[in-house]
């Protein structure tokens, strides 16, 4: 039996008779058209902001700096509109000196450094000066450039024949980069800074040769390069077992494409994991075939310290061993709402406005060139408090936005690492972000870029061990053509224990 229940609808001012259960079915109905609206309008938030990411990946700005329109949302967390205070003018009158267009300015000329070569032109007047007196005279210099000096050094080794021993002698030939090899450690090293330095590959300076009446083969630059790579292999173990003493180390990882052994032509994506030891200025980069956590648990397998990383969840099996402490990038967190400003302005401006204050405390301790002990105590006693208020915008907006728009994830990432991100903290040593680390993978993205691919997996870890010694030049403000050229002359004659002295931190010291 159904009950029959009045239920006034305007229409048209009928009275419409609605059964109770049609009428729960229209509210049923009606709900799950809502959530399914929610739904759909969450998925469309969600795709905008994919779109928004891939269109700022091609055409927009990498920059992520960010400019606070008004101070006071920093203290705001309503979402209302902020009124923007009345402007007032005023009228101001100055007066300056004009400057006399007259009067042609001085062209200045930079002066050349002294320890270049100077190669002196002495132009005489086209008049007989043979009876006159010379008074002085005018000196202009010209910068010029002449290609890189390609030249032979020729060992000429006399043999003796010694009478009475009835033996024959020869001078002895100087240790070289490459045994047997035909290529002096200055060409050796210039190459390989080439590549690895300036991302010229081998084929492109091979060309710049030619252009000098130089010939040489493909297949011989590419020998003489593996020759100084077996070479500067114990050198590398050396910089690896010395780096990983250290107690606090950045980690990222980059991908370069690999040639296929299997399938000729085909590659296939490895990866460059680039650690960054702030502490001794040093830089170690390993190559893997994945992207998987074998590749840091091998090499961090027996590190103890504080490791720094992204969100990547790799390093999530890091949290659990007592020996290492696990901090993550402020400026991961800050990118997230940086992607989030189309989305929603409001809110990613207030979050940004936070984080961006936390890094001028960063700056004012780099600026007055605080000791570690004295940046702690300028965290503590001034990013305490911004800390505490972004963590309580983090907890009251998360409920208050869609769960797949971009805010959304930007809130969730910064919330799910947020022990990490406020262990800096602790420890004056500890930096606010990983940018170290990702300052140093950026010569392997320009580099790849040009070369393109690794010869293979073998060929893809010596260019690491390449990056790993530049690296940390380029730290220690250490002449990258320089130290590879003393290095390769010295290394075949060099002693175990002595191998330390030609890492770049130490031979600067030596210098």
């Amino acid at each position: 039996m159904v009950i029959e229940t009045e239920k006034y609808i305007s229409k048209d001012a009928e009275k419409i008779i609605i059964s109770t259960e049609n009428y729960q079915k229209i509210i049923s109905d009606y709900q799950s058209t809502e959530i399914k609206n929610t739904e759909l309008q969450s998925k469309v938030f969600y795709l905008q902001h994919e779109l928004d990411k891939l269109k700022r990946a091609i055409f927009g700005s990498k920059s992520e700096r960010f400019i606070a329109e008004d101070k006071s949302q920093l203290n705001a967390f309503e979402l209302e509109s902020i009124q923007a205070p009345e402007v007032k003018t005023e009228e101001v009158t100055y007066s300056r000196v004009k400057q006399n267009t007259s009067e042609k300015k001085e062209h200045l000329r930079i002066e050349f450094p002294s320890h270049l070569l100077r190669e002196e032109i002495i132009i005489e007047p086209a008049e007989n000066i043979s009876q006159s007196k010379k008074i002085g005279e005018a000196v202009t210099e010209i910068l010029e450039y002449k290609p890189g000096l390609l030249f032979v050094k020729k060992y000429i080794r006399p043999k003796y024949l010694l009478t009475e021993e009835s033996r024959i002698v020869i001078g002895e030939l100087p240790s070289l980069p490459i045994p047997r090899g035909n290529a002096g450690a200055g060409l050796l090293a210039h190459l390989s800074v080439g590549k690895y330095v300036d991302h010229l590959p081998f084929n492109r300076q091979i060309e710049q040769f030619k252009r000098q009446g130089i010939v040489l083969p493909d297949t011989t630059v590419h020998g003489w390069f593996s020759g100084i790579s077996k070479q500067l292999e114990v050198l590398y173990e050396k910089h690896k077992e010395i780096a990983l003493k250290s107690n606090y180390v950045q980690s990222d990882e980059t991908p370069i494409d690999v040639l296929r052994s299997e399938k000729k032509g085909s590659t296939h994506q490895g990866y460059f994991w680039g650690y960054n030891f702030p502490l001794e200025r040093l830089v170690l980069f390993e190559y893997s075939k994945g992207r998987g956590r074998e590749a840091p648990m091998k090499m961090l397998n027996n590190f103890e310290g504080a490791l720094q990383t992204d969100g990547y969840n790799v390093y999530d099996i890091f949290e659990n061993k007592e020996q290492i402490t696990l901090l993550a990038c402020m400026a991961h967190a800050r990118r997230k709402f940086d992607e989030a400003l189309n989305n929603d302005k409001v809110r990613a401006s207030q979050a940004l406005s936070l984080i961006q204050d936390l890094y001028k405390i960063e700056q004012e301790a780099r600026e007055k060139e605080l000791s570690h002990e004295e940046r702690k105590q300028l965290r503590i006693e001034k990013s305490t408090t911004i800390l505490n208020d972004l963590k309580i915008w983090l907890d009251k907006n998360l409920t208050e936005v869609l769960p797949k728009s971009a805010i959304a994830q930007a809130i969730k990432y910064t919330l799910g690492l947020w022990k990490r991100l406020i262990r800096y903290m602790e420890d004056g040593r500890w930096e606010i972000d990983n940018n170290l680390i990702e300052n140093k993978i950026r010569p392997i993205a320009v580099g790849r870029k040009n070369y393109l691919f690794a010869g293979s997996d073998h060929a893809a870890q010596r260019s690491a061990m390449m990056y790993s010694f530049f690296g940390t030049c380029k730290v220690n403000n250490v002449n990258p053509y320089i130290w590879l050229k003393d290095v390769l002359e010295r290394l075949p004659e060099c002693k175990q224990s002595e191998l330390e002295n030609l890492l770049p931190q130490n031979w600067a010291k030596n210098q």
